[in-house]
């Protein structure tokens, strides 16, 4: 490694061309001049006479890129706020919105597992979500509410891998569920006859069982590839949580093309899935409108419109979040998208599903008495 070393002397200069330094762990640099040193100034330099030096030792100056993932301790977090009352602001939000939705999320799972009534596939279906939700919303709200209480930005290196890992698994498994979930509906209402056999009790723990698995794949994969890809453009991560965007906005190399085509990839399926969905709501809306008992006809639609509002706003802000043009990009709008597809959906989710199904209501209705008793 050649180095070019500027010394200033009582405001003269006096440059020294080096070759051969070698820098050591403790930052420190031995030097071999091979050039001679070049006098200014007589008068004041008439010591310092044309002469070979070696062994000159300087500090290096710490490198300003870090070549490797490897080295980085820890990430900075992008802050909601910058005054003290605005921070608090935030905690005090984001407290109520972390608790409503572990109360919602928790009185579903609950309520399912206390009425008998409800173990069936459907519920059982939105129980693993209501479990999903309250993962997805516990990996990122309360590091955030930490970070605004004390006034910090940093995570740790593995705390942000563990950070990566989690959203990603949470989110694709929770998007294979809702996928499991409206075959489920389409079953239930285009085959009553077959429901049975199709969506008995091992078939049922099987495809949720199936949903986590390919989570837990798709995220392992997404997450090696990242922190796999070398990180040089600083350490500040333009997100109020780890997201995989903004983690290749840092990278210093094409390599993060790697990461693109897999999201990409990613993206097809995801698109495939949502087309699956539409489609069979097409057949179920088709099923339902044929139904002569106006009864009948609203019994299913309860059933289909809450899972289509979790899949419409799920699958929405998600495409808005990570396939909108770079142009309509901004710090505040994808920090407004990231809180829409993180905090949102979680937090209405147990709302969705209760507002319109008379069976959970009654659960929960239930649910309170014995409380209550």
């Amino acid at each position: 490694m050649n180095c070019l070393i500027k010394c200033l002397l009582d405001k003269k200069k006096l440059f020294l061309t080096a070759t051969g330094a070698i820098c050591k762990r403790d930052e420190s640099c031995v030097l071999e001049v091979t050039d001679e040193v070049v006098k200014q100034d007589k008068s004041q330099y008439g010591h310092l006479h044309t002469s070979l030096v070696t062994g000159f030792q300087l500090p290096c100056a710490p490198k300003q890129q870090m070549s490797n993932s490897s080295s980085l301790n820890e990430f900075l977090l992008r802050a909601f706020m910058d005054t003290r009352e605005l921070q608090l602001l935030h905690f005090s939000f984001f407290l109520g919105i972390y608790l409503a939705a572990v109360m919602g999320n928790g009185l579903i799972i609950t309520a399912v597992l206390c009425d008998h009534h409800l173990h069936t596939p459907m519920y059982f279906f939105l129980l693993s979500l209501s479990l999903l939700d309250l993962g997805s919303i516990s990996t990122t709200v309360p590091k955030s509410m930490a970070n605004s209480l004390w006034n910090i930005r940093a995570i740790s290196y593995f705390g942000c891998v563990a950070q990566v890992f989690l959203v990603v698994y949470l989110f694709a498994a929770e998007h294979s569920l809702l996928t499991v979930m409206v075959y489920d509906r389409y079953v239930a209402i285009c085959k009553p006859l077959h429901y049975g056999i199709l969506m008995g009790s091992r078939a049922s723990v099987r495809m949720a069982a199936a949903a986590w698995a390919s989570g837990f794949i798709y995220s392992l994969l997404h997450t090696a590839n990242t922190f796999s890809i070398p990180l040089c453009q600083g350490i500040t991560v333009d997100q109020f949580f780890c997201e995989i965007p903004q983690i290749l906005k840092l990278s210093c190399t094409d390599s993060y093309l790697r990461e693109v085509g897999l999201i990409v990839v990613s993206g097809c399926l995801i698109f495939g899935c949502f087309i699956f969905i539409v489609l069979s709501y097409v057949q179920i809306f088709t099923a339902v409108l044929r139904i002569p008992s106006e009864q009948g006809r609203h019994k299913d639609f309860s059933m289909c419109l809450p899972h289509l509002a979790v899949v419409s706003l799920f699958v929405s802000t998600v495409i808005f979040a990570y396939l909108k043009p770079p142009s309509f990009s901004s710090p505040a709008l994808d920090l407004v998208v990231a809180v829409l597809y993180a905090v949102v959906p979680p937090t209405l989710n147990p709302l969705l599903y209760s507002m319109r199904n008379k069976e959970l209501q009654d659960a929960l209705r239930k649910l309170f008495q014995r409380v209550q008793f």
